[in-house]
């Protein structure tokens, strides 16, 4: 029986020790002066880099949002772009500190690659883009047709759970990355291109004559896509957690970049709580007490990044639909800060 209980005691001394031993992200983010954010190889509205190599969109602003909590300061970011493919191995190996990628969120990932999803970005589903010259109306009119696809997602099992469950036969031509799934689309290799509906607006952009593709009604999927880090580290875990939380909780508290300096002045308790005038909660994040206003000021409350990056502002235009807040008809939810 003690023997049982050494055993058992130095099995717990070990994994709190390798948990203290892995949980030191904030730290070394802080004595780097840089958080490393890995992100798509070039998607419009979520991640693309300008010809100046100045990273925006919707996931680039989760990490500046992130910097901007631990620094004051959202440039302090830096961009590493990564192909589906190797996107998991750059989180596991520490070559990044948090994955924001259009990354879905799935039983398998969450359980089999040592790390966390940390919310919900964007709520998201497979679709499918054809040129309209192929004059079809459904997904249902795609029988024997050839389907381009980016391996290494989740794209590819959807795909042939579709056609199967429709009794309808298909042709994979898979390609390692998004660009080289495009391309081959565009080219005339495949009928179709499938892949996250977001994506499939975003590509389209980058196609000769936008307007002679059209993206088909059905979505084959749920695809809620989100940000992941690290097992091991709960602070860490917190830290992004509560970040993507503050910006959908700052557009539900009415909390916007122009208004911020003013909103802060509030008397209103769950005002004063996000501020850092009543209570700790900063601290308790191990941020600061003003961490929920630099956040705002750095990238705008959720709405603001959507609109800005994928929204009504945007060229992508994608209506807010799903990812309107819970109390607007969608259903982008964050826990209260409290």
């Amino acid at each position: 029986m003690k023997r049982v209980s050494l055993v058992l005691t130095l099995a717990l001394v070990a994994g709190l020790s390798a948990q203290g031993a892995s949980a030191q992200t904030l730290k070394t983010v802080k004595d780097r002066g840089m958080l490393s954010c890995g992100v798509s190889q070039g998607l419009p509205g979520f991640s693309s880099p300008d010809d100046k190599g100045n990273w925006t969109g919707l996931d680039v602003d989760v990490c500046r949002a992130i910097a901007a909590a631990i620094f004051n300061d959202g440039t302090k970011v830096k961009f590493v772009p990564l192909s589906a493919k190797d996107r998991f191995t750059a989180l596991q190996s520490g070559e990044i500190d948090v994955l924001s990628r259009n990354t879905t969120w799935t039983l398998s990932r969450d359980t089999s690659l040592g790390a966390n999803f940390t919310g919900v970005t964007y709520y998201d589903g497979q679709g499918f883009l054809v040129k309209k010259s192929l004059k079809v109306n459904s997904a249902l009119e795609l029988n024997s047709a050839s389907v381009c696809v980016q391996t290494g997602t989740t794209t590819e099992q959807n795909l042939a759970d579709y056609f199967k469950g429709n009794n309808m036969k298909y042709e994979v031509i898979a390609f390692a990355s998004a660009d080289e799934t495009v391309k081959a689309y565009e080219s005339g290799r495949c009928d179709v291109f499938t892949s996250d509906v977001s994506q499939l607006y975003a590509e389209r952009l980058k196609l000769a004559n936008p307007a002679d593709h059209v993206v088909l009604p059905e979505v084959i999927s749920k695809e809620p896509l989100g940000p992941m880090v690290r097992h091991g580290d709960d602070q860490w875990f917190d830290i992004v957690k509560w970040t993507l939380f503050a910006m959908v909780d700052a557009e539900e508290l009415g909390v916007t970049q122009k208004n911020v300096d003013e909103m802060a002045k509030s008397d209103k308790p769950e005002l004063k709580r996000a501020f850092g005038t009543d209570g700790n909660l900063g601290e308790q994040l191990g941020l600061t007490k003003d961490w929920f206003a630099r956040i705002v000021k750095a990238t705008g409350n959720y709405g603001e990044a959507f609109d800005r990056n994928v929204g009504a502002g945007s060229k992508l235009g994608i209506a807010r639909g799903l990812n309107n807040l819970w109390n607007k008809g969608g259903i982008q939810y964050a826990p209260p800060i409290r």
